[in-house]
């Protein structure tokens, strides 16, 4: 027990510095990003996709064929979005931007 405390600290307060230092918390975000990519844009064009970055609303999509990232920014991405919206409540996704990739 520090100086200052007046008795044990919260569980709940230790696990989440626990979870913060050890970035679990970014894992399980990722995770569910990923399961909720592959919900909203189905099983196939998961396949062909990979989650990139995700910062201050935006989630970049990796896409690995030209036609597909056309597909996806034209015509699915907003149908795409709000199954995501939908599927992720309590985080906030402004907007999706595909972009080409190879791997």
């Amino acid at each position: 027990m520090a100086d200052g405390n007046k008795g044990p600290e919260n569980l709940s307060e230790v696990l989440a510095r626990l979870f913060a230092a050890r970035g679990w918390g970014r894992k399980t975000e990722r995770v569910r990003l990923e399961r909720a990519w592959e919900e909203a844009a189905g099983p196939e064009t998961a396949a062909e996709t990979r989650l990139g970055n995700f910062r201050r609303g935006v989630l970049e999509i990796e896409v690995r064929s030209g036609v597909l990232l056309q597909e996806l920014a034209q015509f699915r991405k907003r149908t795409v979005l709000t199954t995501l919206r939908t599927v992720l409540v309590g985080m906030t996704i402004t907007d999706l931007k595909f972009r080409a990739a190879a791997w």
